[in-house]
């Protein structure tokens, strides 16, 4: 069977090839009988768009490119489905790339997607520092969106969590069930989540205990980091483990376990992010909830307004807040799964933006 034309469409309707033009592509506003007698011809007859061509009558493809640092981190796949359904409602496409945590990959699947006329890109960088250049050139040549993480002021719009509020939040809560002997578990290198929130408790820890910033040990985030972490800390037993992903407070949960350390009788374990094993662990892992729906929800928007020229200003940085789910692994026995959430936000909605001057 042929495939079905605009012009098809047009004779079915009763309406010009330009009115059903109109209709379809969104462009321009129609009476809402008018736009009801093209939709119904349109699906009546099973006329798809032809994106090919429409790509090469408008200079744009529909389509967004998306780079992650590591697709098996189980953090990603919510935000890749929240971010493709985001996107789609816009009439967008998602096409995906997987970097392994290589600042060098990275840069070849960018400019892969570039070679492929991507309209817009969202990357979550594998480095703040070795992944800016790339970054930053590609920001150059199509609207770019840094979610998740940063690569330094100036260099794209971003959003993220706050993890400053996020760690305080971890904190607060271990404060105030007792806890003073805390200690972060953390990941190395510099990648802006793992080092904000690495600063986030050295510079919170000190209420609880004068030595607890000092009570650091870094390695990935991973599970078998957090296993390996705690044979590193334990000999000084922390009655607190603040550990910056939930990957690593699961590794931390199971290595107490083997050593037959009550949890959280003798230390609570917290994580961040709240990934489906957080809550599936057993016992359940007390952690900070990122808004992966609102996350995706205000990269799309920030990418729309650049897609369309509304916003051509300097670039916006967009934090929103976290609240902390607090679960069997730091919770007084009996207690009952609470979400709590900061006392304070910047901006009604629980989100704060700033635009720096660039």
């Amino acid at each position: 069977m042929a495939d079905v034309t605009l012009r098809d469409v047009a004779r079915v309707s009763g309406c010009s090839v330009a009115t059903v033009s109109r209709v379809l592509s969104g462009t321009r506003a129609v009476g809402a009988e008018t736009a009801r007698r093209v939709r119904e011809a349109a699906d009546a007859l099973g006329y798809r768009p032809n994106h090919a061509a429409r790509a090469l009558r408008g200079r744009r493809t529909g389509t967004v490119g998306l780079v992650l640092p590591q697709i098996t981190n189980p953090f990603y796949p919510a935000l890749v489905r929240e971010l493709t359904h985001a996107l789609h409602a816009e009439g967008r496409a998602v096409l995906l790339a997987d970097c392994d945590d290589d600042p060098a990959a990275e840069a070849e699947y960018v400019a892969d997607l570039l070679s492929r006329q991507v309209d817009a890109l969202l990357v979550i960088p594998a480095d703040e520092d070795r992944s800016r250049d790339a970054v930053a050139a590609a920001a150059a040549r199509v609207p770019l969106v840094l979610m998740d993480r940063g690569c330094g002021p100036g260099v794209a719009d971003s959003v993220a969590v706050d993890n400053t509020a996020g760690v305080a939040l971890v904190l607060d809560h271990l404060a105030a069930t007792g806890r003073r002997r805390v200690c972060f578990l953390g990941a190395a290198g510099t990648a802006s989540a793992a080092a904000e929130r690495r600063a986030a408790y050295a510079a919170g820890a000190g209420a609880l205990d004068p030595g607890a910033p000092e009570r650091v040990a870094l390695g990935d985030f991973s599970v078998e980091w957090g296993r390996a972490a705690v044979d590193e800390v334990w000999p000084a037993r922390p009655d607190a483990l603040v550990c910056a992903n939930d990957l690593i407070a699961i590794g931390a949960l199971q290595r107490l376990q083997q050593l037959g350390v009550a949890v959280p009788g003798e230390v609570a374990v917290t994580g961040f992010d709240d990934i489906p094993m957080a809550a599936l662990s057993a016992p359940g892992v007390t952690t900070v909830r990122q808004p992966v729906a609102e996350l995706a929800a205000e990269a799309a928007r920030l990418l729309g307004l650049r897609l369309s020229g509304e916003d051509t200003g300097p670039q916006r940085s967009v934090r929103l807040a976290p609240d902390l789910v607090v679960r069997e692994s730091s919770a007084r026995t009996g207690a009952r799964v609470a979400i709590l959430a900061p006392s304070l936000v910047a901006v009604p909605g629980g989100r704060s933006e700033s635009a720096p001057v660039t």
